[in-house]
């Protein structure tokens, strides 16, 4: 078999190596001591063989179950439970690193976001006034760290493998000046320059749309190529991420049906450049369709 394992292989760890990367590798090290290949034991865990080769690369974090699976599989005495912080580590908040994560393997991407430009979108200006403006007493140290990260986020756009990526967005995120006046004009002209590059769809839900079937929330629809569907939402800090085909199914018409009320991406890109001229300008800016009472 291609993928046999030789049990008795050394193994030697990379002292320079994160948390991640150690714990993969003492997972690909009980793997073969346990005489499997990694078709066998994906197979074992039902999950794609592509899914174990990324945890043992340090490339996905361990989720809870599958540390328990590990053990139970691998006869490792409660190992990857006891030393499950090492294999989950991330730059991101708890709350939203598995959602960050997946971004990379993803085929594609589609995010509602209600009131911000999504992040993957968001100028180092415009994401430096979210940051602040949740947590203004926020060390810089850490603020740096969220830039960075956020910055290494966006990467995923410069690589010809990068996923098919669609948002809407409310007219709201457009319409608040955030950052100022400035960073503002700075956000929607990179906005409109990633659309007019063919990097990205973007359509923005008018306030005259009225009610819709985002009003509860952020939404992120992902696709992969070995793997199933997944949503996520957001909030305040939180965040949680549904595997659940059925509910999947329901957040994806929910997101079907901002698209159809939403504006067409032309009279979308239309409004934003719009929009950013007269934030250059100082002009007054008129909610699409007509003013709101």
């Amino acid at each position: 078999m291609a993928d046999r394992p030789m049990p008795g292989k050394q193994r030697k760890l990379d002292p320079s190596a994160s948390s991640r990367e150690l714990y993969g590798s003492e997972l690909r090290f009980k793997r073969e001591q346990a005489g499997l290949s990694l078709e066998e034991l994906a197979a074992r865990m039902f999950i794609a063989k592509s899914h174990v080769s990324n945890l043992e690369v340090g490339q996905r974090r361990v989720q809870p179950d599958m540390a328990v699976q590990l053990d139970e599989i691998l006869e490792t005495d409660g190992f990857f439970v006891r030393n499950l912080a090492a294999g989950r580590s991330s730059p991101y908040p708890e709350h939203f690193a598995d959602a960050a994560e997946l971004e990379s393997f993803a085929l594609s991407l589609r995010d509602w976001e209600p009131l911000l430009v999504p992040g993957l979108l968001q100028t180092e200006a415009y994401a430096l006034a979210v940051i602040r403006g949740y947590d203004p007493v926020l060390p810089d140290s850490e603020v740096r760290e969220r830039l960075a990260a956020r910055r290494s986020r966006a990467r995923i756009f410069s690589n010809e493998s990068s996923p098919h990526y669609w948002a809407v967005v409310d007219e709201a995120a457009i319409r608040r000046p955030v950052g100022g006046i400035a960073a503002m004009t700075e956000q929607l002209r990179h906005v409109a320059a990633m659309i007019r590059r063919n990097r990205i769809i973007l359509q923005v839900l008018p306030f005259s749309a009225g009610a819709h079937a985002g009003m509860e929330g952020a939404l992120r629809l992902m696709t992969f190529e070995n793997d199933s569907p997944m949503a996520y939402l957001s909030s305040v800090a939180t965040g949680t991420l549904i595997v659940d085909p059925a509910t999947v199914k329901r957040h994806s018409l929910a997101y079907d049906l901002l698209a159809a009320a939403a504006l067409s991406p032309e009279a979308s890109l239309t409004l934003i450049e719009a929009v950013a001229e007269e934030y250059e300008h100082g002009a007054q800016v008129r909610p699409a369709g007509g003013d709101v009472a």
